[in-house]
């Protein structure tokens, strides 16, 4: 018997997946009606609500049994609550968060770089678990819903810290070496950040394009922070980061890679030759944060010139600014 699988969601993934499930006997369709599974992998929240929940959402087109595979970043909050919808309609639900080991592979959706945690109240019966196995390179099995969107939580939030701690180490590194010259090879001690770590070599080769991109890892930062805020706690850090990385979607940033952060901390004729535009900053921000070092409001203001917290981020359209 065939096994149909429809996509919703970003292009670029499922372009990149599609041929390691079709080598493992899924054939792709666009009626999520006549399919047997159904992805979904969304980079913001109201997108995922409306995938789910919308006037022709997927909780109310599907056919009854279908296998509903989330790979979006949510709160666990809302992944319990799309797991209890699904129930009522007779649909199996399983929350699958796409979790990247590193955020400046070169093949950024390769098999060996995805981890897959995996949560469902049903048990994951073999055929879902192949379709699985295609996708990611592991899959861990962490229970019942909300627990893997919590694994990929703890997962980002120090992948993240990492990605702007190292950019920063770099942008002092350069600075610095302008005054007091670079080191020789041999002279950088092992502790060194211009050493060994994938995310200065991704920024040494500029590698600023990708499969895996600025906006994803806002959508998975998002929602730990609202995921911290159902919670009561207050994460600095990544408040901090998901700034920088807003800045770097606002210029023009958005569909980049990771890796490139480091070009905040560049001059404008950097940012120009990889089609950043600071103007923007200006235009979404009101002045220009570029050169305002004193300046500590970094939260933005949407289309209508509403406040917008950064731990609210849900699809800020960076595009028109």
């Amino acid at each position: 018997m065939a096994k149909l699988y429809a996509y919703v969601g970003v292009p670029g993934f499922i372009e990149a997946v599609q041929p390691r499930l079709t080598e493992a006997g899924f054939s792709r369709v666009e009626d999520v009606a006549s399919a047997h599974y159904v992805l979904t992998f969304c980079v913001s929240q109201s997108v995922l609500e409306d995938a789910y929940f919308g006037t022709e959402g997927l909780v109310t087109t599907v056919a009854p049994g279908t296998v509903l595979v989330d790979l979006s970043a949510a709160t666990p909050n809302f992944a319990r609550e799309v797991n209890a919808v699904a129930c009522v309609n007779d649909l199996i639900m399983v929350e699958a968060p796409l979790t990247v080991r590193s955020l400046v592979a070169a093949d950024a959706f390769g098999r060996d770089n995805l981890l897959g945690p995996v949560a469902s109240e049903s048990e994951i019966a073999p055929e879902v678990r192949a379709l699985l196995d295609a996708l990611f390179g592991e899959v861990v099995e962490v229970g019942a819903p909300g627990r893997a969107q919590l694994l990929r939580n703890t997962h980002t939030l120090p992948l993240a810290a990492n990605l702007a701690s190292s950019i920063e180490a770099l942008a002092l590194d350069d600075a610095a070496a302008r005054t007091v010259g670079a080191l020789d090879a041999d002279q950088i001690p092992l502790f060194s950040p211009v050493s060994t770590d994938p995310v200065v070599q991704a920024v040494r080769q500029k590698r600023f394009a990708g499969g895996y991109t600025v906006e994803m890892l806002l959508a998975e930062l998002s929602a730990a922070l609202m995921a911290a805020d159902d919670a009561e706690i207050i994460l600095p850090q990544a408040e901090a980061t998901m700034h920088l990385l807003e800045l770097l979607a606002v210029i023009g940033g958005a569909d980049m890679a990771p890796a490139a952060l480091s070009l905040v901390y560049r001059d404008e004729a950097a940012g120009a030759e990889a089609g950043l535009d600071w103007t923007r900053a200006e235009q979404a921000y009101g002045h220009d944060h570029h050169h305002d070092d004193d300046d500590e409001d970094w939260d933005r203001f949407d289309d209508d010139g509403d406040w917008v917290d950064g731990a609210d981020y849900d699809g800020f359209d960076y595009s028109s600014n």
